[in-house]
């Protein structure tokens, strides 16, 4: 199979392309060429960009195109119209942050989308839910029933260049005490990118049309399982402290940045949505044990972004914060005796 990858050197791409070349398909990246140039020297890369230059892909044809970058939908409709009558399946990365309401939990792919305030809109900060809505619908439109869109939760794992889930990998491996959110039993969710890929490839192969979700794990998983089981898999003698909400908000702890994988009240749906489809569509999702140890390997020494986790002297003095306020409220409790 010929495929034709937008994107293709930086994470997500970069696994599509190596389990692609392990299937034995055929891969042509098309990106600007700044990020990881050298990275694939036997694939074809050819050299663009989706807001300009799109002639290097005129009078060609693919057997499917995997976007891995589309964030904007006049982006997507060019690359969409170019490629709709030489391409015979569109799979589009989209997010689960299309759908409306991010605190309910339980949502499918029939659930109402977030839409943009008007035509125009570009603010991907404000409205990156909505703007993916549009350009799924800018596929939609172009390809019809050869339209695939898949929807990630949280994408993790080597090379992940967001550093969320990396933080908690680093900070468990690390040891000591550690500063969790405000509430063991809160849902997490996430996917393995090395399992997204593969499954990516398994949709195109198999002809799936239509949008899925895709996370995980495939049972529910709450924020204490997951940080016991991280810290399993690292041999880590890490200890968890879950502050109460208000004690976070007090000190403005920033959800998601901060204490990464952790949305608050807010997009407490972000983190429970529906698998049904994708689980019987054959989606596999490895342990996630293992995505922590793998993730690891990779990340030792790997410096996160500005801005995610909590920084450990700021840790180390919320920690003390938040003890000697407990330590108040035990002594109003009549909790100490002499």
């Amino acid at each position: 199979m010929r495929l034709l990858i937008l994107g293709g050197t930086r994470f997500l791409g970069r696994h599509l392309v190596e389990a692609a070349q392990a299937r034995g398909h055929e891969a042509t990246l098309f990106n600007r060429g700044r990020t990881a140039p050298g990275l694939f020297p036997g694939v074809e890369q050819l050299h663009g960009d989706r807001e300009g230059d799109l002639a290097p892909l005129e009078g060609r044809s693919w057997d499917a195109v995997v976007d891995t970058c589309g964030y904007l939908p006049r982006i997507v409709r060019r690359s969409a119209q170019l490629l709709q009558h030489s391409v015979g399946r569109y799979l589009f990365v989209s997010s689960i942050s299309v759908y409306a309401d991010s605190a309910v939990a339980g949502q499918d792919e029939q659930a109402v989308r977030a839409r943009l305030p008007a035509p125009d809109c570009e603010d991907i900060p404000n409205y990156y839910g909505a703007l993916k809505a549009a350009c799924e619908d800018e596929v939609r439109q172009q390809f019809g029933k050869r339209a695939t869109l898949l929807r990630p939760g949280l994408i993790v794992g080597p090379f992940d260049p967001s550093g969320r889930f990396t933080y908690w990998v680093q900070r468990v491996a690390r040891g000591g005490t550690v500063l969790a959110p405000a509430a063991p039993d809160y849902p997490v969710q996430f996917i393995d990118v090395r399992d997204l890929a593969a499954w990516a490839l398994d949709l195109i192969e198999s002809g799936r049309s239509g949008a899925l979700n895709a996370s995980g794990p495939a049972a529910s998983l709450t924020f204490a399982g997951f940080l016991d089981e991280c810290r399993r898999a690292l041999g880590s003698q890490a200890e968890f402290v879950w502050p109460a909400a208000s004690f976070l908000e007090r000190n403005d702890v920033k959800p998601w940045t901060e204490l990464p994988l952790y949305a608050g009240d807010d997009g407490r749906g972000l983190c429970q949505v529906d698998l049904t489809r994708a689980l019987s569509a054959g989606l596999w999702l490895r342990p996630f044990g293992e995505t922590c140890a793998d993730t690891a390997s990779w990340g030792t020494g790997v410096s996160l972004p500005a801005g995610i986790g909590l920084a450990p002297d700021r840790e180390a003095e919320l920690l003390r914060a938040w003890c000697k306020q407990s330590a108040a409220r035990l002594l109003q409790r009549g909790g100490f005796r002499g």
